[in-house]
């Protein structure tokens, strides 16, 4: 596979375009692919359905550009297997668009949601072709250092720290460098898929291949389900009259020196002089403004 990537339209019409995916373009490409604004819940929709039912071009140009960045976000998950950068990508954008071409707007499910599992898939894909095929050196000062480690590398036994020295001065490079490349030296081949043995297969590889941790969907929840936590529910508080507000913090954000929960209904009833069922009213109508105002938040 070429080591190019999709450039990053300039006006109408260049999407199509690539350029070579060396280190600096990989890096002006993120940039650029995070400066493309995201779609509304709304434009998604609309343009989702122009592209299934007139077969837009455009539309699918939007949505695919829109989502880009998800693609460099997952592909960085799968560097650790020491294939391209820019491979990676390309082999996912394949995925997005995919993914686009097969959305469904009344599925009730955003795009990035969707996109994720084909974007994957195809990294999948492309990673299991090629493990067997990453190459030990890759640029021409790694291949350099390869030949001459290989003559001074007598046996399967490891360097020690004196002889990396010793080596780094005499090739004239980094004892980090000499590090890394008997790492790939000594390591063999590992297959990704689970072998059988006795009706049991082993784990293997692939069943973690990426971190699920860190899927952008699942960030960008946490980072809203927090947002809601601090702001909106200080927005929705102030939106409270004072005695509201005191009867919602003393129920449900107030703990106790015993760990135990906030005030009963009776205690609030006795501090503000009424009822216990009158207390329980003002609760129930604060607790639907502040939903109100939690939705309108979010």
């Amino acid at each position: 596979m070429t080591n190019r990537l999709p450039a990053v339209p300039q006006g109408a019409g260049t999407f199509a375009l690539t350029f070579p995916g060396t280190l600096g373009n990989i890096d002006s490409y993120i940039q650029a692919v995070h400066r493309i604004p995201l779609l509304t819940p709304e434009e998604e929709q609309r343009l989702a359905r122009e592209l299934r039912e007139h077969d837009s071009v455009d539309a699918a140009r939007r949505m695919v550009l829109s989502h880009l960045r998800l693609v460099v976000s997952i592909a960085r998950q799968y560097l650790g297997y020491g294939l391209p950068h820019a491979d990676l990508i390309q082999e996912g954008n394949i995925g997005l668009m995919k993914a686009v071409k097969r959305f469904d707007p009344d599925q009730g499910v955003r795009l990035v949601s969707y996109a994720m599992h084909w974007i994957k898939a195809e990294i999948h894909e492309y990673v299991l072709k090629n493990w067997r095929m990453v190459k030990v050196a890759t640029t021409k000062a790694q291949r350099k250092l390869f030949f001459n480690l290989r003559s001074h590398k007598q046996g399967a036994h490891t360097f020690t720290p004196e002889q990396i020295d010793a080596v780094a001065r005499e090739l004239n490079v980094k004892p980090e460098e000499v590090m890394e490349m008997e790492t790939r030296l000594s390591g063999g081949d590992l297959a990704l898929e689970g072998q059988i043995d006795d009706g049991e297969e082993d784990f293997a590889p692939i069943a973690y291949l990426a971190d699920n941790h860190n899927e952008p969907t699942r960030v960008i929840e946490a980072q809203r389900h927090d947002r809601l936590q601090v702001q909106g529910l200080e927005e929705a508080l102030s939106k409270l009259d004072e005695r509201s507000r005191r009867i919602i913090e003393a129920r449900w954000l107030q703990v106790n020196d015993d760990g135990s929960g906030g005030s009963t209904l009776h205690e609030l009833a006795d501090e503000f002089g009424v009822s216990a069922e009158r207390i329980r009213q003002i609760e129930t109508a604060a607790m639907k403004k502040m939903k109100g105002a939690l939705q309108a938040f979010a």
